[in-house]
C-alpha cells in the first residue's frame, strides 16, 4: 500500500463503559466527512463536538459507515442519522435490515446484556429509513471527497462485518475483525492485541482468513474500534492467529464439562495473563481485570455459542 496521502482521521472516544474502550473515527477528505461506527446514542454529542472542532457541520457528512451492527458500533446510528441531513448509512447486506427495523437486534442484545444493563448502555434505537441505507458488496468502492474507499466483507467476528480499505493512504478501518488493543496495555514491544469472539456468529476459521485478507493489503496502520490506531505489523497478525487457536483450545478443553462456562472464564483469564506477562505488561491482576473483564466474559459467551453450533452439525 502507498502511504503518500493519508486521510485525516480523528479518533473520538465513544464514552462507552469507560474511557478509551471504544473509538469512533471521523474521516475527512477535501471537506467531506464520514463517521466509521457510531458508538451508542450517548456518543452522538461527542461526534457532533468533533465535527465542530474539525471546522465541519452535519451537512458535510456524506456517510455513516457501520462495520457491523453490534451495538457498541451501531447503537448510535439511528439517533445520529436524524441529525445528518445528507448522509447515507452504509452497511453489509446482511446487516441493513437490522438498522431499518432494529427490533430483532434489540431483543438479541437484551438477551446478551439483560434488560436493565441494555437500557443503561444503549437506550433507544431509532430506525433508519430504508431510503437512507446503502449496502455494499464485497470489493465495492465509494468515494469520500476525492478518496476512493474499498469495502471488503470480513466474516469471523460476525457474518455481516465489513472493513474499509484506503489503498492510497495505506490504512484500514477494521471494526472488530483485527481484534482489540487497549492503549493501557501497550509496552516497549508495542501494542498488545487479542481477538474478539463475542456472540453470536464467531467463526474461528473465517476469522483467520479475514485477518490474512487484511494483511494482504500490506497496510501501514489499522484503526480498531477498541481502541484506535495500531501499526500493522506482522507480529500483531501472528499474535491474533495464535490467540484464536488458544481460544478454540480452551473451548474444546471444557466442552464436556457441566460448568464449562466458568471453567472457560478461568482458563481464559490464565491464558491472557500469561500472554500479558510475555508482552511485558507490568500491571497487576486488579488493573488487568478492570481493563479486560468484560471482554473476556463476552468472548467466552461467544465460544459457548460456537460450541453449541459445532454439536448441531
Amino acid at each position: 500500500m502507498s502511504s503518500q496521502s493519508e486521510l485525516r482521521v480523528i479518533a473520538i472516544d465513544a464514552g462507552y463503559i469507560r474511557p478509551k474502550l471504544a473509538a469512533i473515527h471521523l474521516v475527512v477528505d477535501n471537506g467531506r466527512a464520514a463517521f466509521v461506527d457510531t458508538g451508542t446514542s450517548q456518543s452522538v454529542p461527542h461526534m457532533l463536538e468533533a465535527l465542530l472542532q474539525a471546522g465541519l457541520t452535519p451537512a458535510d457528512v456524506d456517510y455513516v459507515f457501520l462495520t457491523h451492527v453490534h451495538l457498541d458500533h451501531a447503537g448510535g446510528a439511528g439517533t445520529l442519522m436524524q441529525l445528518l441531513p445528507a448522509a447515507q448509512c452504509v452497511l453489509h447486506p446482511r446487516g441493513a435490515r437490522h438498522m431499518i427495523d432494529p427490533s430483532k437486534l434489540t431483543a438479541a442484545s437484551k438477551e446478551v446484556y439483560g434488560e436493565e444493563k441494555f437500557a443503561k448502555l444503549y437506550g433507544e434505537l431509532p430506525s433508519i429509513p430504508a431510503e437512507r441505507v446503502l449496502t455494499v458488496e464485497d470489493g465495492q468502492r465509494l468515494t469520500l471527497g476525492q478518496r476512493e474507499l474499498e469495502f471488503i466483507h470480513t466474516p469471523g467476528h460476525a457474518l455481516h462485518h465489513y472493513c474499509i480499505v484506503d489503498r492510497v493512504g495505506g490504512i484500514i478501518f477494521s471494526g472488530d475483525t483485527f481484534g482489540l488493543s487497549y492503549r493501557e496495555l501497550d509496552t516497549e514491544r508495542g501494542a498488545f492485541i487479542m481477538p474478539i469472539s463475542t456472540p453470536s456468529q464467531f467463526d474461528p476459521e473465517a476469522a483467520h482468513q479475514s485477518i490474512d485478507r487484511l494483511m494482504s493489503y500490506a497496510p501501514r496502520a489499522i484503526y480498531l474500534t477498541h481502541y484506535s490506531r495500531v501499526e500493522a505489523s506482522p507480529r500483531l497478525a501472528r499474535d491474533l492467529h495464535e490467540l484464536l487457536d488458544g481460544y478454540v483450545a480452551i473451548a474444546h478443553r471444557h466442552a464436556a464439562s457441566a460448568n464449562r462456562t466458568q471453567l472457560m472464564i478461568d482458563d481464559m483469564y490464565a491464558y491472557i495473563d500469561e500472554r500479558l506477562d510475555r508482552h511485558g505488561v507490568r500491571a497487576d491482576a486488579g488493573f488487568r481485570r478492570s481493563v479486560l473483564d468484560g471482554d473476556i466474559r463476552l468472548n467466552v459467551q461467544g465460544l459457548e455459542v460456537w460450541l453449541r453450533s459445532q454439536t448441531v452439525h
